[in-house]
C-alpha cells in the first residue's frame, strides 16, 4: 500500500479536511501532546494560511501548522489563545509538524518545512520559531535553527527546547 502513494501535494488546509487532520495527530504525537479534534478546528479558522497539508490521492498523510506572532518562543498559552495570533506578526510559529509513519523518512516532513519558510520569507516575516525534544535538535538545526535552549513549554508533560530561525536582514540603505 505505501508503494501506491508516488506524489503528494501540498495545500493550504481546508475545514473539510478537519476529520483527517485529527487522525494524523492522534498517530504522530502521543495523548499528552497531540491537539485535540477542537485545537485543530481552533487552528483552520485562526491561522489557515499557516496550515499546510501534504495531500495524495485524497489523503492526508501529513501537515505543519502555527500562528504568526511578535513572540520569540512558543508559550502553552498560544495553543489556545487566538490573541497571541497576529496576521502581521514578526514570526511564524509551528506548532505541529507530523507526517503518518509509513511516510516518514520520504522528505515530506522537510518539503512541508520548506513550504512554511519560504512563505514566511515571501510574508515578510523575521522567521520561525517552534519547540521540540532534544532528540529532533539536529534535525531542525540541519534547517537553519539555532536552539535557545530549555523551554518553558510544559506542553503535555514533556521537556522542549525552543528553537529559532531568523532570516538574514536585508540592508536596504546601501547603494550598489
Amino acid at each position: 500500500m505505501i508503494e501506491k502513494f508516488s506524489a503528494y501535494q501540498i495545500r493550504r488546509i481546508r475545514m473539510e479536511d478537519l476529520a483527517q487532520a485529527a487522525e494524523v495527530e492522534r498517530r504522530c504525537f502521543p495523548e499528552a501532546e497531540a491537539a485535540s479534534t477542537e485545537d485543530l478546528k481552533f487552528r483552520i479558522e485562526t491561522f489557515p494560511e499557516s496550515f499546510l497539508v501534504a495531500e495524495a490521492e485524497g489523503k492526508i498523510i501529513g501537515f505543519i501548522n502555527g500562528c504568526v506572532t511578535n513572540e520569540r518562543v512558543i508559550c502553552d498559552e498560544m495553543f489556545s489563545d487566538a490573541s497571541y495570533h497576529n496576521p502581521d506578526g514578526a514570526y511564524q510559529a509551528i506548532f505541529g509538524l507530523d507526517v503518518i509513519p509509513e511516510f516518514c523518512s520520504r522528505g515530506i516532513a522537510s518539503d512541508l518545512m520548506g513550504h512554511l519558510i519560504e512563505d514566511a520569507k515571501k510574508r515578510g516575516r523575521k522567521g520561525l520559531i517552534l519547540t521540540c525534544k532534544k532528540r529532533l535538535i539536529p534535525y531542525y538545526e540541519a534547517f537553519g535553527y539555532r536552539n535557545m535552549g530549555i523551554s518553558d513549554s510544559v506542553h503535555g508533560g514533556a521537556v522542549w527546547y525552543d528553537m529559532i530561525l531568523e532570516f538574514p536582514i536585508s540592508d536596504t540603505s546601501r547603494e550598489g
